[in-house]
C-alpha cells in the first residue's frame, strides 16, 4: 500500500521507523515544527529527519487543513494515512481521503484515556495496566473502531518515564500488524464502547502542582508520573519552589493539617497529606529525594534538617 504518516515526536518517529521497515511505501510524511512546549521538547526524535534521510517528501504544519497539504495529499494518492501523535484536529476530507482512511496510533487502552498524556494520566490514576491502540479515525477524536491493540503491566514502581519505554516498544509491531491485516483484507474492526470513554486535556506545568489535601497513595503516583525527563511534581518550601523525584506512602498513620514537614521515616520525611488528615488515619508521603531551582539534588533526610513548618502549594 501507498502511506502518508502524519506525526510527531518520538511516538510518530517509530511509526515512520515501522513504515520505511514495512513492505508499504511512504509516499509523503506531514509533521509538526519544533515546539518549545515543555512536554514537547521531551522523546522529541525528529520525524522530519528520518523522512529526509529516507528520501520521503516531508512538509511541516502546525495545523493540517490549508489548500496546499491537502492538493499535496490528493497527489501523494495513498491508500492508507497513519497517523500517530498528530497534535491538532484533523478535517474529515483529510482522514478520509484514502480509501482505507486514517488509521491512528494512540498510546491508550482505548476507549479509555482519549486525549493528551494518556500514560501520565494512567499512572495518576493508578491504573493496572497502560498500552498501545491502533484504530480508524473518525470525527470523534480517538473514538473509531479498534483493529488491534495490546497492553502491557504497570508495576509497582513503574515510572511515566519506564511507562514509556514499553509502550513505544510496541509501535513498531502494531503498525506492522494492523498495515498487513488491513492490505490483506482480514482486518476485523471492534466498535468502542462509547460508555467507557474518557478524554484527558494536555498536560501543563500546572498539573504538576501537589495538593496536600490529596491522598498520600495519590502524590506518590503523581511523582512517579512526573519522572525526569517530565517536569517534576513540585512544591513550595519558605518561599522556594522544591521539585520531589522520589517519594512514597509512609508506613505509620499520621494526624494533622496537610503539607506539614512532620517526622523521619526510613530514609526519607513525612509530609502531612489527605482532606481528612486531621482524622489520624490516613498515611503520609515520605519524601526522599527532591531537586531546588538551582538543580541540586538532595536527600530530604539531608534537605530538611529540622522538623516542622509545612510545604505549600504556592510561594
Amino acid at each position: 500500500m501507498r502511506v502518508v504518516m502524519l506525526g510527531y515526536q518520538t511516538w510518530g518517529h517509530r511509526t515512520l521507523r515501522a513504515l520505511l521497515d514495512s513492505d508499504h511505501k511512504v509516499a509523503l510524511v506531514v509533521t509538526h515544527p519544533k515546539s518549545d512546549h515543555a512536554y514537547e521538547k521531551i522523546w522529541d526524535d525528529s520525524v522530519a529527519d528520518l523522512a529526509a534521510e529516507h528520501g520521503v517528501p516531508v512538509l511541516l504544519r502546525h495545523r493540517p487543513d490549508d489548500p496546499e497539504l491537502l492538493n499535496a495529499l490528493r497527489d501523494a494518492a495513498p491508500d492508507i494515512i497513519v497517523a500517530n501523535n498528530w497534535r491538532t484536529w484533523l478535517p474529515s476530507e483529510l482522514f478520509d481521503l484514502p480509501p482505507h482512511g486514517t488509521l491512528n496510533i494512540h498510546d491508550s487502552l482505548l476507549p479509555a484515556y482519549a486525549g493528551f498524556s494518556p500514560l501520565i494520566w494512567a499512572l495518576i490514576n493508578g491504573e493496572k495496566e497502560v498500552g498501545v491502540t491502533a484504530h480508524r479515525m473518525n470525527a470523534e477524536l480517538d473514538a473509531g473502531d479498534i483493529v488491534v491493540q495490546r497492553a502491557v503491566e504497570v508495576g509497582p514502581d513503574d515510572t511515566a518515564t519506564d511507562l514509556f519505554h514499553k509502550t513505544v516498544g510496541l509501535i513498531g509491531p502494531i503498525v506492522h500488524e494492523a498495515l498487513d491485516l488491513i492490505a490483506s483484507g482480514r482486518a476485523r474492526w471492534i466498535p468502542q464502547d462509547r460508555s467507557k470513554a474518557s478524554f484527558f486535556h494536555k498536560r501543563s506545568i500546572e498539573d504538576s502542582r501537589i495538593d496536600w489535601n490529596w491522598p498520600a497513595e495519590d502524590l506518590a503516583r503523581l511523582v512517579r508520573a512526573q519522572s525526569d525527563p517530565y517536569p517534576n511534581a513540585f512544591t513550595y518550601h519558605r518561599g522556594e519552589r522544591v521539585r520531589i523525584l522520589s517519594a512514597g506512602v509512609s508506613r505509620a498513620r499520621y494526624g494533622g493539617t496537610p503539607g506539614r514537614i512532620f517526622i523521619r521515616e526510613g530514609d526519607g520525611v513525612v509530609i502531612v497529606a489527605g482532606a481528612d488528615a486531621r482524622s489520624g488515619r490516613r498515611h503520609g508521603l515520605v519524601v526522599k529525594r527532591l531537586r531546588t531551582e538551582d538543580g541540586t539534588e538532595h536527600a530530604a533526610a539531608d534537605y530538611f534538617r529540622t522538623m516542622g513548618g509545612y510545604l505549600t502549594a504556592r510561594p
